[in-house]
């Protein structure tokens, strides 16, 4: 068992059961063990790879969305350019050098950096430099956002719930009789009612931090584009660990592997809409790209000499790659247009 297991085991013998949500977010962020204060996750020795560092392209079609969204809004000075869990900045960095073609952006741009880690903070600021940081986005400044999280609301703690005769039961982290950890029921409360043995997640987190991003946007301009693997009103178990680039059982290393469940969207949508601002509808990765003009893009740096450059436009919009598995959606102002690539949830139907 790893030290952060032994702890969490000690602390179950103490208190009993513990709920997965503290146990995500311990195995994440737990600061001598957890999984980000511990290590860079990111490339190839990493645990996994995400869109902006297979390429440079990602970025840039994130930045010009922005930049469009921007000028669309008249070009509010100044203004928030936010991400919000950045990994190790390769993303900010490309939208920064993306920005520089718009006239004035760069300027009135406040840049700022939603990051738990003080890790990754290090690593950010050594890509970056001297860099604004925040603990949550309850901390962001009042004024115009502009923002992006990609990656962010998957590594969010979640709680699940199963489907049992007399209601739904609590799924807790406990241990078994060899004194490993495992997966076992609480006791069962009334609930809508489902075939048995069903699994719905619950990602206490995400909602709040949605409706601050969204109540800054509606309160003084802006957009934020969330980009995360997941659907639109899912259910089953999507609780899973990454290491070495592998699955592998979640309770099997804890703080050693990566932690994340699939980012149900529409009570994304729903906090974005209750907190004044407009939502889009959920739109595959690999379609908002295209609808940006990524193969345009691929394109011109496979002529410039980019041989990786057709590759990486395959991984990133491919349905069997990431272009179906990660999906998008946008908050932005109520009076403003709709952002570059996106559609309004309305009038379409919320279940849709």
């Amino acid at each position: 068992m790893t030290p952060l297991g032994r702890l969490i085991a000690a602390q179950i013998r103490l208190s009993g059961p513990m709920p997965l949500d503290e146990y995500m977010q311990l195995c994440l962020l737990h600061p001598e063990h957890g999984y980000y204060a511990t290590r860079d996750p990111f490339g190839a020795q990493g645990d996994f790879t995400t869109a902006p560092e297979i390429s440079q392209m990602f970025g840039e079609m994130i930045g010009l969305a922005l930049a469009q969204a921007w000028l669309d809004q008249g070009a509010p000075t100044p203004f928030t350019l936010a991400e919000i869990g950045p990994g190790r900045g390769t993303l900010m960095a490309d939208i920064l050098r993306t920005i520089r073609v718009v006239p004035g952006m760069l300027d009135a741009a406040q840049v700022t950096l939603i990051e738990a880690s003080a890790h990754l903070r290090r690593v950010q600021r050594e890509k970056l430099g001297d860099i604004a940081h925040l603990d949550s986005a309850a901390q962001l400044p009042r004024q115009p956002l502009f923002l992006v999280a990609n990656e962010f609301f998957d590594a969010l703690p979640i709680n699940q719930f199963q489907r049992v005769s007399d209601g739904w039961a609590k799924r807790m982290v406990t241990l078994d009789d060899q004194g490993r950890l495992a997966l076992a029921l609480g006791p069962a409360v009334p609930g809508p009612d489902a075939p048995l043995g069903q699994i719905r997640e619950t990602c206490p987190a995400a909602i709040p931090a949605a409706q601050e991003v969204a109540r800054r946007i509606a309160e003084h301009g802006g957009c934020a584009i969330v980009i995360d693997y997941g659907n639109w009103a899912g259910h089953g178990d999507t609780f899973q660990a990454l290491r070495a680039h592998k699955p592998e059982d979640p309770l099997e290393n804890p703080g050693e592997a990566d932690l994340t469940a699939h980012v149900d969207f529409q009570p994304l949508a729903m906090a974005a809409i209750a907190a004044g601002a407009q939502a889009s509808r959920m739109v595959t990765q690999g379609e908002w790209l295209a609808r940006l003009g990524i193969a345009a893009r691929a394109e011109r740096l496979t002529q410039a000499g980019d041989a990786g450059a057709g590759a990486a436009l395959h991984r990133l919009t491919a349905p069997e790659e990431m272009g179906h598995l990660f999906k998008v959606l946008a908050f932005w102002a109520s009076r403003a247009p709709v952002p570059p690539g996106f559609e309004p949830l309305e009038p379409y139907a919320h279940d849709a």
